[in-house]
């Protein structure tokens, strides 16, 4: 993939970013600004380049059409407020490629950076026609002169900002999104042992496995099982396990249709998998509901469980303790409640004392650990893409990288 370096002399060029800027926003306030922080290295080398940049991103699924609860307008006062120290002002278009948007470029200064509204409010940009996304990519390209690709958290998806406009402009991977592969490559590689060099990923290697389904990580298990030492499970999807091996489950979490294949794993690679041997349960999903931690293999059927146990979470950071490369997606529990975060927090303090390489999935983990009071810095990397970090860790050609090798 080419660099911002290979497009050469930017000073005076219109350059279009596609970000990542899908942050959680409840009344106008930013609950989690780290995928905005994470574009800026980005924004900022071009601004201090002379480029006028030019910002396109999502929020949330507004359904192809304006939705005031979706607008970017939040997004471009904090990207204005994280970029006025640097002296780069940000203007903010209402609209994705109208009247507002070609005004707004017409009048963007060298070293300024201009956010577009919500790309998801033109239908164009998910839809399954090529003809279609190739409209509004024509548009997006008629605004710039070169395309940069830094939005990690959705090269996964055949969008018109992500994918068809790579092939209209001359067009590189931003820092962010050239960080990501880096740390990503080296986890889907056959990991070494120590000595090996400087680039090699060492064991012990351990994946740490959380969130609601199994469904959602099968290629990702299938795939990495045979990497890792030790495969940790938690979350909603550990309920499928403890059923496969027989154990009641009470009104927890459970896919039926997956059972086989858990049980297929569990023949596979029993040496590797390792399941919480306590549960927090409640009778019911509220931060209210009476707690009470029970054996794994003993819980009530009248119960459901919503984190792991307070002996697992020691025994999960004991093995991360001993790793030299541990990747992390999926909480452990439901951390947003107190009484049933302790696993999640257990997992985020042991990966914050790993010596070797610790990866923070994106998603719901990178929201966790920031919720739980963890600094971005105290960990080797966090992900900006749950979603497109787990297809690439599965294996799978991303169309959003893809393109980007492209000539």
């Amino acid at each position: 993939m080419k660099t911002i370096e290979d497009l050469g002399d930017l000073a005076g060029q219109r350059v279009l970013v596609r970000s990542d800027l899908n942050v959680p926003i409840k009344a106008e306030v930013i609950g989690d600004d780290g995928r905005i922080r994470a574009s800026l290295p980005t924004l900022i080398k071009l601004a201090k380049a002379g480029a006028k940049v030019i910002v396109t991103a999502h929020l949330g699924r507004p359904k192809g059409e304006p939705n005031p609860a979706y607008t970017l307008a939040p997004v471009a006062k904090r990207l204005g407020e994280l970029l006025r120290p640097e002296g780069i002002t940000v203007h903010f278009a209402a609209d994705v490629t109208g009247d507002a948007a070609q005004s707004a470029v017409q009048d963007l200064d060298e070293g300024e950076v201009l956010l577009l509204e919500n790309v998801r409010y033109d239908p164009r940009e998910e839809s399954k026609d090529e003809a279609e996304r190739a409209g509004l990519a024509e548009e997006l390209a008629a605004l710039a002169d070169v395309f940069v690709s830094d939005g990690f958290g959705v090269v996964h998806r055949k969008q018109a900002s992500v994918y068809d406009v790579a092939r209209k402009l001359p067009h590189a991977a931003g820092g962010l999104v050239l960080a990501e592969v880096e740390v990503l490559k080296k986890l889907t590689e056959q990991p070494r042992g120590g000595g090996v060099g400087a680039d090699s990923i060492q064991r012990p290697y351990v994946v740490v496995l959380g969130g609601a389904k199994v469904s959602d990580k099968l290629a990702v298990i299938d795939n990495l099982l045979a990497k890792a030492d030790k495969l940790l499970i938690g979350g909603g999807m550990v309920f499928t396990f403890l059923k496969a091996q027989g154990h009641e489950v009470g009104k927890s979490l459970l896919e039926e249709d997956q059972l086989d294949v858990v049980r297929g794993y569990l023949k596979q690679a029993a040496d590797k998998i390792v399941l919480p041997t306590d549960i927090v349960v409640a009778p019911e999903f509220s931060a209210d509901a009476p707690a009470a931690v029970v054996a794994a293999d003993a819980i009530p059927a009248d119960q459901l469980g919503l984190d792991i146990g307070p002996d697992s979470g020691k025994a999960f950071a004991a093995e991360i303790a001993g790793a030299k490369t541990v990747f992390w997606n999926g909480p452990m529990g439901v951390f947003e409640l107190a009484p049933f975060a302790g696993g999640t927090k257990a997992v985020a303090q042991a990966l914050t004392e790993v010596s070797g390489l610790s990866v923070v999935g994106g998603g719901d983990s990178a929201a966790a650990v920031r919720q739980l009071g963890f600094a971005d810095d105290a960990f080797g990397h966090i992900s900006t893409g749950g979603g497109a970090s787990l297809e690439y860790l599965e294996g799978k050609e991303l169309p959003g990288l893809a393109v980007l090798e492209e000539d």
